[in-house]
């Protein structure tokens, strides 16, 4: 291994850079090559520094966006050690090999998020010579160390003491991935910008021509505030493209996945959606399991569905629990009374901010809840619920208007991917294919059960009154089944209410289950080559129908 003889630095997160630099000169004697403010820092504290412009022989140019672009550093970079042609043409053009990197990049989403700033400004701080710089050192990683971050510094030198001045070979492999993980964010964040879509987040920047700014802490959520809705958004990823590129940065690793004995992490992606669960920020509780972030994602997604203050209860997957009403404290109350058995152990989640009121609620029914997802909460709210040690609390913020955004599903070897499913037909279209029309107060309920059938899994059936969910049938093999068990978990609850079927009725035998349950009305998307016997059953029982045109599987 050969150690470290000259390092080029030129950082806009000055973290720690003297120190670092300081003892890679007098400890180690290693030549140090800066840049502009780097440079200046480095100067002011006492350690010995040679400019760029020195070590190239060319000036700074074309106000400062030409510095490092140059062969002598270039090939500084990438010259094999190990190769005679290529260490004769360094010495015959006068070139001085570099042994470390240490470049940053200024985070270009933080430009652009700046009020006012102009495209001139966004392309100005698209750094080039800070990436060029970072892949070349990456791509002869087997003799260059590359440094990207201040938190890599102590490892440089723990390693450079006990290897009398090198890096182990896996540790600059290890940094060279971090470095092109890092560009191809960057350029994600670019290409986003210039479509005129949201920013990836990168931590990118113009390393050589701009200073970092301080860190900003984290949004926190004021317990006062009220939901601040996010704006609608179309899907960040394009479907249309040959390729796909994703981002994922680690959030947290999981004791385990959906069973003990498998691995699990939760990542997020850098384009993720303000108010998502992967930007939530958790007030409590200990740590989230595999299963909690399906449940909590799915909770929220029902949730997010209705324009009024909802309340859902959620339980593998399903909701058990699902209602509306200006009081959320009655919302609660009526999601949790849907079916208190299975609400036991579920996610509970509100698309209002959270009050004491609430929380009392819940406190008062017994209720155990693995997670607890809102907006936001007041502060009387927050103080009751610190008193449960384990209840997970997350608050997203804001609540996204439904869809805006893509699911992925992995399969062998592949992925699926698809834009997610909302609500958002125009009721307007519907058409009445049956004798009676159905009334006023049994068109809003259908409304309503048509948003709740959306989260069920398919073949979904369910049953409501009241804006509330009364029973559900869920993910079984045909249809009529579905009807029986959502008839079985309304009981007596089901006659006077109304329906909802997530695809049409295949045959006749779901609608006559439904209506020998006293349910008088139903929506379906229809389309069946037997709706004709489906409408019959219908008209024979004098329930009324309405036909969407649209389904809403769930696999």
């Amino acid at each position: 291994m050969n150690p470290i003889r000259r390092a080029l630095v030129s950082v806009t997160d000055k973290t720690d850079l003297v120190d670092f630099c300081r003892v890679l000169s007098d400890e180690f004697g290693v030549e140090l090559v800066s840049t502009g403010g780097t440079a200046r820092t480095l100067a002011e504290a006492g350690v010995p520094v040679r400019p760029i412009e020195d070590f190239t022989g060319a000036p700074e140019m074309l106000d400062g966006r030409v510095k490092t672009l140059n062969p002598k550093v270039h090939g500084a970079l990438l010259a094999l050690r190990d190769n005679p042609e290529h260490q004769a043409t360094v010495a015959e053009q006068g070139i001085e090999l570099i042994d470390l990197v240490c470049v940053n990049l200024y985070a270009f989403e933080e430009t652009i998020a700046k009020p006012g700033v102009t495209e001139a400004d966004a392309v100005e701080h698209i750094d080039i010579g800070g990436p060029s710089m970072l892949r070349s050192a990456a791509k002869n990683f087997a003799a260059v160390t590359v440094v990207s971050s201040p938190d890599q510094y102590d490892q440089v030198l723990a390693e450079m003491r006990d290897n009398a001045g090198a890096t182990l070979p896996e540790t600059r492999r290890a940094f060279a991935q971090r470095v092109f993980a890092t560009t191809s964010a960057y350029d994600r964040a670019i290409t986003d910008y210039l479509a005129g879509g949201e920013v990836s987040g990168s931590g990118g920047g113009d390393a050589l021509s701009a200073e970092r700014p301080e860190n900003e802490p984290v949004a926190s959520f004021s317990a006062e505030q009220s939901a601040s809705p996010a704006p609608p958004a179309e899907p960040a990823l394009d479907l249309s493209a040959p390729e796909l590129t994703l981002h994922l940065n680690k959030r947290q690793d999981l004791r385990y996945g959906e069973n003990p004995h498998q691995q699990a992490a939760f990542y997020a992606r850098d384009d993720a959606q303000p108010g998502s669960i992967a930007a939530a920020e958790q007030l409590n509780g200990k740590e989230l399991s595999y299963n909690n972030i399906l449940d909590t994602d799915a909770a929220w997604a029902a949730v997010r569905e209705f324009a009024e203050p909802a309340c859902a209860i959620i339980k593998h997957a399903n909701p058990c629990g699902l209602a509306t009403h200006d009081d959320l404290v009655k919302a609660y109350q009526a999601a949790w009374e849907g079916d208190p058995v299975s609400a036991y152990g579920g996610i509970v989640a509100f698309n209002r901010p959270v009050t004491a009121e609430v929380v009392e609620a819940i406190f008062a029914n017994k209720q155990f809840v693995e997670v607890l997802v809102a907006p936001n909460y007041t502060d009387a709210a927050l103080e009751l619920l610190h008193t449960k040690k384990n209840m997970r609390v997350l608050a997203t913020g804001a609540v996204p208007p439904p869809g805006g955004d893509v699911e992925l599903r992995a399969t062998s070897g592949g992925m699926l991917v698809q834009e997610l499913d909302t609500v958002n037909e125009d009721p307007a279209t519907f058409t009445v294919p049956t004798r009676r029309q159905p009334t006023e107060a049994e068109r809003r309920e259908l409304l309503f059960a048509w948003k709740v059938c959306k989260s069920v899994k398919s073949n979904a059936i369910v049953i409501c009154r009241d804006e509330a969910l009364l029973g559900l049938g869920a993910g079984q093999p045909n249809r009529v089944d579905s009807a029986r068990i959502a008839v079985g978990h309304a009981g007596e609850a089901a006659r006077g209410a109304v329906a909802a079927s997530d695809a049409f009725m295949p045959f006749a035998d779901s609608l006559e289950a439904l209506a020998e349950a006293g349910v008088t009305a139903v929506i379906q998307p229809g389309g069946s080559i037997r709706d004709d016997e489906v409408i019959a059953a219908a008209d024979a029982a004098d329930i009324a129908l309405l036909f969407t045109g649209h389904r809403h599987f769930r696999h």
